[in-house]
């Protein structure tokens, strides 16, 4: 899925609030309170703008079916949506959107707006999921890709480096494109990168050889190193082809890794987080253990890290080919 700009995502934002708050706020108070759920208690902007068009669309659901007022929604008129919702929505989706009708529903409990909340004793669909889905590559096309890049330009390097990055450190395309100049630094004769992730958690570990000889290369010939502080990864101005002073978004990193994948002769339809799996999957394939897997990724649990083990995919295509028919 491509990802928005943050200006779309704002724009998107808006919008939503002006509908919600045309349609079903009763008074101030309850308008103050659907501000301070969205506002103040969800901090990431993709999950806002998510919950905003999960309470959206329930609502004008419930429009459609003459219901303007928080206090006539109850379990059964939130199970039957659910129910709707599943007719043309993936579990997954539906989840989230529950979820999202819940914490709202919390919020407006705690302020007064409404008695009880509807969606507590709404049971959500069952879904299991042992391997995720996201798209990953072999280790080969994995280093045919880095390897096809051209370096002869600062584009290339800087690509060639945000690629390397999410690779060898498993790190989300969000906290690859925060990294700041000063978040690189050397400690005991290698380079370490200081990566921001979800929840405000600071993750350090050091650098791949190879991470670390392309990321200097990229810093060098970008001129980032005389700078103390600034974004690492930036777009590149029209006029000069050098790095601007605007960091690279998570759309235009989606559309560069989607075309360096397409030039290199890759089939499989990869996106930021591809990068992520690959690394993991890698790891485990030359001996590396769930757990540490799991601490390089900086994940809370294994489970989430076996969500990227792909060393499955492997073995299963090996079983297809003996149908010998």
């Amino acid at each position: 899925m491509k990802l928005k700009p943050a200006s779309t995502i704002l724009e998107e934002q808006e919008q939503h609030y002006n509908h919600l708050t045309q349609t079903w706020h009763r008074d101030e108070n309850s308008k103050q309170a659907f501000y301070e759920f969205f506002g103040a208690t969800i901090r990431n902007p993709n999950t806002r703008i998510a919950y905003l068009y999960a309470v959206r669309s329930f609502f004008n659901w419930a429009a459609e079916l003459g219901i303007s007022d928080e206090r006539d929604i109850d379990a059964l008129l939130v199970s039957r949506w659910v129910d709707d919702q599943l007719e043309i929505h993936s579990v997954p989706t539906v989840k989230q959107r529950l979820a999202a009708l819940k914490m709202l529903f919390n919020h407006l409990v705690l302020r007064k707006i409404v008695d009880q909340n509807p969606v507590f004793s709404v049971r959500p669909p069952t879904y299991s999921v042992r391997t995720g889905k996201t798209p990953h590559l072999t280790s080969l096309e994995a280093r045919k890709l880095m390897e096809s890049i051209d370096i002869g330009t600062i584009k290339g390097l800087r690509d060639r480096a945000l690629i390397a990055l999410m690779t060898y450190t498993f790190a989300r395309i969000g906290a690859a494109l925060k990294l700041q100049t000063e978040d690189l630094y050397w400690q005991d004769g290698r380079l370490w990168v200081r990566l921001s992730e979800k929840g405000g958690r600071i993750h350090a570990l050091p650098c791949h050889h190879k991470l670390e000889l392309w990321l200097t290369e990229y810093l060098t010939q970008g001129g980032l190193n005389a700078f103390k502080e600034g974004f690492v990864f930036r777009t590149i101005d029209r006029k000069t082809k050098q790095l601007s002073e605007t960091p690279l978004s998570q759309s235009n990193a989606y559309m560069m890794v989607r075309k360096r994948a397409k030039e290199a002769g890759i089939k499989t339809e990869i996106c930021n987080h591809t990068f992520r799996a690959t690394g993991i999957t890698a790891f485990l394939e030359n001996n590396g253990t769930l757990e540490r897997a799991a601490k390089i990724a900086n994940h809370a649990s294994t489970k989430t890290t076996q969500l990227y083990d792909r060393r499955m995919d492997n073995i299963f295509q090996a079983d297809v080919e003996k149908i010998q028919i």
